[in-house]
């Protein structure tokens, strides 16, 4: 959950972060912000709201900063800075004459996070009701392999005794209306997520099947459901609910008019039929370009048939409103018909430990596997333990790991130490982002196969995929 919640953060950013429209710039009033780091990984916090960046705030001697917000706009604002793990965000609600200081130490961020102050009652709630999710989820998927009508009793009892505590916080707590659109938003769009999700995580025959057994009222809720829903425009939960609602959607009508029974990420039809869904029912365009990139740059991580790629490209820039997205997206596709299998690395630089620079095709000798990672991501550890299993299993293939987003070459090596990682076969682009756009790096969790030559074999496959040992059997045997 904590590391779907960064994909999300992180995926919005990329391509348009939201905002909603208002008719004032500001309420009226200040609220102050502040706070102390425990364990600080670097000297500063980065404070935003929507797609502003407020102010990258410096730590003080005591690793404490406070921020004043003149005219505050009420509404969810974000922090970001460096934890254990990587770059770590969370979110904090402010309202005029709030004065709110946190405390966290970033070797356990979100569970160690605690609010003192005027407004901090609301947000200690807000972050307890988070932490409370991600354990709850782990109950919820359980629930998942009970029948439809049994599922849906579990759930509404979930959501029932979350809005009854909403009540008896209120009783001792007057709040808002802004903090009780949010509770409230939170816990019916965490409903509404559980239920888009069950027929896919349902381990039934096939998800044809699981639909085919669904209550006629299922998906009652779906008429109140908000496709402009402002207060929770910058609320992961909101995003994630609406990711997974639009390939239900789509899901359900690919398999009026195709003989699929399973669900396809590859499928092209499935595909334009979500972007069209995307295109036809969401009101705010931030959040509308994000979901339709989202959904072309998935396709084409998912798809090797470069033949679909304009098709995608095609739907997805008839739909698209933001400049920058399509730039992206176009390049990608560009990018991607450039790295078809028998075809040679394009010329991309690397820098090793010693900082000597290097040309990636060069380097490779022998049938290579590269992945790419970084210490944003929780999963470069999982990735890094997975290719030492395959280095003992495969010692004919040589392993390349690249950090994608690293800039900075001493906190490089210092990450490769903290980690443990070999100096040897660890390297950073000396362009990133040329890089990423030329290896059309996105995910970041791809992995390319190249033969002995220097030729692609598949430029997007996946280490933990069944299939790449069998892969790499086959390149071994050619």
């Amino acid at each position: 959950m904590r590391e779907f919640k960064l994909i999300c953060a992180l995926v919005v950013s990329t391509f348009a972060l939201i905002s909603c429209k208002k008719d004032t710039k500001a309420d009226e009033g200040a609220a102050y912000f502040g706070g102390e780091v425990v364990n600080p990984k670097n000297s500063f916090v980065i404070l935003s709201k929507s797609e502003k960046i407020l102010d990258t705030i410096r730590l003080d001697e005591n690793n404490r900063f406070l921020y004043k917000i003149e005219n505050v706009e009420k509404g969810l604002y974000t922090f970001r800075l460096w934890a254990s793990e990587g770059l770590e965000y969370q979110m904090v609600l402010l309202e005029p004459n709030d004065s709110i200081l946190f405390r966290l130490n970033t070797l356990e961020f979100d569970e160690s996070l605690v609010y003192t102050g005027n407004g901090a009652k609301k947000n200690n709630y807000l972050i307890n009701l988070f932490l409370d999710g991600e354990a709850e989820d782990k109950t919820i998927l359980g629930f998942s392999q009970l029948t439809p009508m049994e599922f849906e009793r579990r759930l509404d009892s979930i959501r029932d005794h979350k809005l009854r505590r909403l009540k008896q916080f209120n009783a001792k707590n007057p709040s808002s209306d802004t903090f009780n659109n949010l509770i409230k938003g939170n816990i019916n769009y965490d409903y509404y997520l559980s239920k888009e999700v069950y027929p896919f995580v349902n381990y039934g025959n096939t998800e044809r099947a699981n639909f085919n057994e669904l209550p006629e009222d299922f998906y009652g809720y779906r008429k109140d459901i908000n496709y402009n829903y402002c207060e929770l425009m910058d609320y992961f939960p909101y995003y994630s609910f609406l990711k997974h609602h639009f390939e239900n959607l789509a899901l359900s009508e690919h398999f009026k008019t195709s003989e699929d029974s399973v669900f396809n990420l590859k499928s092209l039809d499935y595909n334009l039929i979500k972007m069209n869904l995307i295109d036809s029912l969401m009101v705010n365009d931030s959040i509308k370009n994000s979901l339709l990139a989202q959904t072309a740059v998935e396709f084409m991580s998912n798809s090797k048939n470069t033949d679909d790629y304009d098709k995608v490209l095609h739907s997805f820039s008839a739909k698209n409103t933001n400049e920058k997205n399509d730039h992206y997206v176009t390049n990608m596709v560009n990018s991607l018909k450039g790295l078809k299998a028998g075809q040679r690395l394009p010329e991309v630089t690397v820098l090793n430990y010693n900082s000597k620079e290097l040309i990636l095709d060069k380097i490779i000798k022998r049938p290579t596997v590269i992945y790419f990672w970084s210490s944003v991501y929780r999963s470069h550890s999982d990735s890094h333990r997975k290719a030492t299993e395959l280095k003992i299993k495969y010692p004919e293939v040589d392993f390349i790991a690249i950090n994608a987003t690293a800039t900075n070459l001493p906190n490089w090596k210092k990450q490769l130490s903290q980690y443990n990682y070999s100096k040897f076969d660890e390297f950073i682009f000396k362009e990133p982002e040329i890089a990423k756009h030329k290896l059309a790096i996105s995910p970041i969790n791809k992995v390319m196969i190249i033969d002995k030559n220097g030729k692609v074999v598949n430029a997007h496959t996946n280490m933990f995929s069944i299939m790449f040992e069998e892969e790499l059997l086959g390149l071994l045997n050619q």
